[in-house]
């Protein structure tokens, strides 16, 4: 091929094509069927998370279908390809759940790797779960190409004995059953049908919350988020979205003119509005850190206090994410949030502003997504506790929490294992009023800060969740509801004050004051700490170099390399 046979561009792909030193790429392209007529079009890279092992994304082969279509419509051309993809479900309870934290550093850089080593010129990013759609976003915002994520959806909730329920469900009741509350024929019906279809768990746990992050982002067509694995809607959105990225790249539109500092502000407020995960809380910070900004625990409290706390999803309360869906989804919630709790001018992939995709919205039910006139009692979702136990702060979705809960006062049970601490309660060893504590489960010390759902489930299963508490420098489910804190920062492999914890202290918690202490001296809980020989045991491959490189959990647990770029404190106020 002669030079100048090929019309110039700007688009990376062009380092692939152009030129006649450019004969041996164009050669391997057309070996996998690209012909010449396609070399001046867009590349475009569907970056699946598709993996046969779990629900959530299981049918996400047949959504790439879909956008590949888009895209060859839109006169672009696609190229599929995968990154990994772990289900916190199937983590749970086993040294799993040490890898699924982690994992998210890897789907971001696989990501970079492929996009910049391959010059694709845009993408369509296509996931559904906890760290699958946290990753993707920070690979989205770092390689700053015209993007445009669709999410897989919710799985249908699980409709037994006449009512919805969601997986979080079935591991209370385990704990049900072994108290004689119900037998082996209604666990099995409830474990045969409880996930009746593909899709992320029906509640809003952190794959569903992190998803209607990125709509109000406006990283995703309006409705996107809440529209379910299962209906055609979902394949008519891949479609569509196929066919918006190729004119997001002839536009020469990247995120980041799309998300800024509002757009930021926007995604805490419809946390706080829709009960989010606490996940969150590492999840947002970590894409924040993607665009050079520093976002904390104080950005959370700040925004929960301020934003009305419009909806009450499982597992907080009893309406599932097709309640949530069918009442209007995200652009609903931002319809009522109104110009006091969202910007409304902040762009999205779309090409429309949030004020007109909001002005199109209905709230179609009321009891699901309410006014900000008509708010649930307590403000937003999670609230920041702090104190001698906590001095970097701790996380709780008070939302969650019954009222008889938001202040309790209670010896400490405290175990170096969420195993440990599983047992103890299985074992009736542990007292009405106490408060666990489960230590050794952060960034560094779990490693990867293992989800405590097993801990969690049991304890409401069994009961104990309306008298005792949980803390932990672990995190928790977005299933999780009951008395829990989390992210108690600094974590115990860092020297934390959880560290010095002895059975017996008297541990307070407040969440209406926000604060979490221990009535033991500070120079008690010094000499403690001097006198401890714990260490987190000597990891291998992987896990060794995340936890050398992984930051504190109030920064995102993102990886650092010792070197760390200046960044700029977030506001809420700029762009």
């Amino acid at each position: 091929m002669r030079e100048g046979d090929i019309v110039p561009r700007d688009y990376p792909s062009a380092n692939l094509v152009q030129g006649l030193d450019r004969a041996g790429m164009r050669a391997h392209l057309k070996a996998i069927g690209i012909i010449d007529e396609e070399m001046d079009r867009p590349f475009v890279g569907i970056v699946n998370s598709w993996n046969e092992m779990h629900p959530g994304h299981i049918h996400l082969r047949d959504l790439a279908r879909a956008v590949r279509r888009g895209i060859q419509g839109a006169g672009g051309v696609p190229f599929e390809f995968n990154t990994v993809a772990l289900c916190d479900g199937l983590t749970q309870g086993h040294s799993g759940m040490c890898y699924v934290l982690p994992s998210r550093e890897i789907i971001a850089d696989s990501i970079e790797v492929v996009a910049r080593g391959h010059q694709l010129d845009g993408l369509v990013f296509l996931g559904s779960c906890d760290k699958i759609v946290p990753g993707m976003l920070m690979a989205l915002l770092r390689l700053n190409l015209p993007s445009i994520m669709v999410t897989g959806g919710p799985m249908l909730p699980g409709h037994i004995d006449g009512r919805d329920h969601a997986i979080y469900e079935i591991r209370e009741a385990v704990g049900r059953f072994r108290r004689g509350e119900i037998d082996d024929e209604q666990l099995q019906e409830m474990e045969d049908h409880i996930c009746p279809s593909p899709g992320s768990c029906s509640m809003m746990g952190t794959a569903n919350t992190m998803s209607c992050v990125a709509e109000t982002l406006g990283l995703t067509l309006p409705g996107g988020s809440t529209t379910h694995a299962v209906f055609s809607a979902k394949a008519r959105e891949g479609k569509r979205a196929g066919m918006r990225v190729v004119e997001l790249i002839t536009e020469g539109q990247p995120p980041l003119d799309i998300v800024g500092d509002r757009a930021l502000e926007n995604a805490l407020n419809v946390i706080a509005a829709i009960g989010g995960s606490t996940n969150s809380l590492l999840h947002l910070p970590a894409a924040a850190n993607e665009m050079g900004r520093t976002m904390g625990p104080e950005d959370f409290e700040r925004s929960s206090r301020a934003t009305p706390r419009l909806c009450d999803i499982k597992p907080s309360g009893e309406h599932t994410l097709l309640d949530l869906h069918r009442a209007g989804g995200i652009p609903a919630v931002v319809r009522e949030l109104g110009d006091q709790h969202f910007n409304l001018d902040t762009p999205t992939v779309s090409g429309r502003p949030w004020r007109e995709i909001a002005a199109e919205a209905t709230n179609r039910d009321r009891r699901v997504i309410r006014s900000a006139d008509d708010r649930h009692s307590e403000p937003g979702g999670v609230a920041i506790l702090r104190g001698n136990l906590a001095p970097a702060g701790s996380v709780v979705k008070s939302s969650a929490v019954a009222p008889d809960m938001q202040r309790h006062s209670g010896p400490a049970r405290v175990f170096d294992s969420q195993e440990e601490a599983v047992q103890s309660i299985l074992d009736d060893e542990i007292a009405e009023g106490e408060v666990i504590v489960i230590r050794y489960e952060g960034p560094r010390g779990g490693p990867g800060m293992p989800e405590m759902l097993a801990a969690t489930s049991v304890l409401m299963g069994t009961g104990l969740g309306a008298t005792t508490a949980l803390i932990t420098d672990g995190r928790f489910s977005g299933a999780t509801r009951g008395p829990c804190v989390g992210h108690v920062s600094p974590e115990a492999a860092l020297g934390g004050p959880i560290g010095a914890l002895r059975d017996g202290d008297w541990i307070t918690i407040d969440i209406p004051g926000r604060t979490i202490g221990v009535d033991v001296r500070d120079e008690t809980l010094a000499a403690r700490l001097a006198e401890a020989d714990e260490k987190p045991p000597e990891q291998t491959g992987y896990l060794a170099r995340y936890c050398r490189l992984v930051s504190t959990v109030d920064r995102g647990a993102v990886l650092t390399d010792g070197d760390e770029r200046d960044a700029e404190s977030f506001d809420g106020k700029g762009e």
